[in-house]
């Protein structure tokens, strides 16, 4: 199991613990994984015992009115590109009509939502052209699956370097419609994750990156980026990774802060979920936004 499937296991795990599926939704997701019933109820339960405490939840109607960046978003559009070995790659496109720069967004583990599209039209909306890969493109894409938890099955099952070589090709893309501009990269979660992996995969296209709660699976940092890495309080699972990836940056000497959202939980930035949290949300908008404009233009 990599690193980025045992997140994926452990993300459901937690999400029943904290009441956000039920054990019979849960068995079913751990199952389309591939874990077998004990298992996946050995699982449950060890998270289960860890954590006592449900979040709180937040609708998404009055997620969306109080989403940062959303009054200004510009529209995205659904394109196409060639990938590695002659794939087509799904994207969705959002265009700043006089761009400071581009921003590849790198989606959860749920796949290219409606969430993301709708943050590649916040980063144009800010003057950053922004491109989102469809990591499931080989399977059809995303919107193939009417199952969002076969999504995430059929992501766990992908191994780790065509998500790199996929992403390495969304950022030629983004430098070809982008041309004279610097490049960042922002993913989420699962994404977060990815986002490390260019770092350590070497990314010599990158000259920020902004994950958001991503573990962080070890490795050294082989490109020359500014990275903000972003954090939330409660998320101890993945706040666990924090001090080895601090201590991977200071390492390769590369710009870098950290920021730590109190009070929110993993997954705060997505106000179409429901551990999202407006005041976190809106203050590691803004500080993403600060770094872009400090290293990206």
């Amino acid at each position: 199991m990599t690193p980025l499937q045992r997140y994926i296991v452990e993300e459901i795990a937690t999400d029943h613990a904290e009441g956000l599926l039920s054990r019979r939704e849960a068995l079913r997701r751990l199952g389309l994984l591939g874990l077998g019933a004990s298992a996946a109820a050995a699982l449950l339960a060890a998270c289960s015992s860890d954590k006592t405490v449900a979040p709180a939840t937040t609708s998404s109607a009055a997620a969306s009115s109080a989403a940062p960046g959303v009054a200004g978003a510009l529209p995205s559009t659904s394109i196409t590109f060639s990938g590695p070995d002659g794939r087509t790659l799904q994207a969705a496109w959002a265009e700043a009509p006089k761009p400071r720069g581009g921003v590849l967004v790198i989606h959860e583990n749920t796949g290219l939502t409606p969430f993301i599209r709708s943050v590649t039209g916040r980063f144009a909306g800010i003057g950053y052209s922004a491109l989102a890969v469809d990591l499931l493109s080989e399977e059809g894409g995303t919107a193939s699956f009417s199952d969002p938890a076969a999504a995430t099955a059929a992501l766990g099952r992908t191994p780790q370097d065509r998500f790199v070589a996929d992403l390495q090709a969304g950022l030629a893309e983004l430098a070809r419609r982008t041309p004279g501009n610097k490049l960042g990269a922002t993913g989420f979660c699962f994404g977060g994750g990815l986002t490390w992996l260019l770092l350590t995969s070497g990314t010599p296209q990158l000259a920020a990156a902004t994950p958001f709660y991503g573990p962080f699976a070890g490795g050294e940092i082989h490109t020359n980026v500014a990275v903000l890495a972003v954090y939330a309080a409660l998320d101890t699972r993945v706040d666990a990774s924090r001090p080895q990836a601090e201590q991977a940056l200071a390492q390769a000497g590369v710009p870098h802060e950290t920021f730590v959202a109190a009070g929110a939980d993993h997954a705060f930035f997505n106000d179409t979920g429901q551990r999202y949290n407006p005041t976190a949300a809106g203050e590691a908008w803004r500080r993403v936004t600060d770094w872009y404009a400090r290293y990206l233009g």
